[in-house]
């Protein structure tokens, strides 16, 4: 399977137009990868049947009247329950669903984004879409090859130009001992995939994202901890660390 011409499509049409109408909405999940990620290997094509955004808080007010001027209906009950943080947008046509967070991404752990949509001009910036992946606590099969994608085609480096952020992900990881926890389990869970499965890469391609992910390692094992981390981190995984995320039904 290859990316849908036609949500590519839709993504930018939905991403200028929201430009024109002054609101600050920028791309994340599997799409968002995709865009970052131009060399392409069999293992990671897939359909992406939805399109997920982050858009700025004074935004919020915007969104109803702006989706249904693009052709897309609010899901009323969940918008109501959760439109402060996140809202739901369908296209009744195809079916497919548009989901928005609200200042910040919250799923298993938050990242704040409201302060850092500006970065890029299309999707949030690298930093934070590298740990959207790595603080899944359940991590999946699509998503873990989303973080090799995200490792193979991009640099780490100290600031946010077109580089991984790794000052940013030292930072949020100092801030949330629990983001700290789940980054580094999923790292490693990576890193075992890429050690023990054939999938299609190169040995330089393979070696390159080891390379990255034993970088990341080491930055958040320098990081200077605080008293408050290193509480937290003497409890550890005996007290939950992550939120526990319900399926919101299609």
């Amino acid at each position: 399977m290859t990316t849908s011409p036609e949500i590519v499509f839709e993504m930018n049409r939905l991403i200028d137009a929201a430009r024109v109408h002054r609101i600050d909405m920028r791309v994340i999940g599997g799409l968002a990868v995709r865009v970052h990620s131009p060399l392409q290997r069999q293992a990671f094509t897939r359909e992406y049947p939805d399109i997920d955004f982050v858009v700025h808080k004074k935004s919020r007010r915007k969104l109803s009247p702006f989706f249904k001027d693009m052709g897309y209906i609010p899901d009323r009950q969940f918008n109501v329950l959760n439109g402060n943080r996140r809202q739901i947008f369908i296209d009744t046509r195809s079916g497919r669903r548009i989901d928005v967070f609200v200042g910040d991404f919250e799923m298993c752990h938050k990242l704040p984004l409201q302060k850092r949509l500006h970065l890029d001009p299309l999707t949030v910036p690298l930093a934070e879409l590298l740990l959207s992946k790595t603080q899944i606590f359940e991590l999946n099969r699509k998503d873990a090859l989303d973080i090799i994608s995200l490792l193979l085609n991009n640099e780490l480096g100290r600031d946010d130009d077109r580089k991984i952020n790794l000052h940013r992900i030292a930072r949020l990881c100092l801030r949330y001992w629990g983001l700290y926890k789940t980054t580094s389990m999923n790292l490693a869970r990576v890193e075992e995939m890429l050690l023990k499965e054939e999938l299609g890469f190169t040995e330089d391609e393979k070696q390159t994202v080891l390379r990255r992910i034993r970088r990341i390692q080491r930055t958040l094992k320098a990081i200077n901890k605080n008293l408050f981390w290193k509480l937290r981190n003497q409890i550890g995984t005996r007290m939950r660390w992550y939120a526990e995320v319900e399926e919101v039904d299609q």
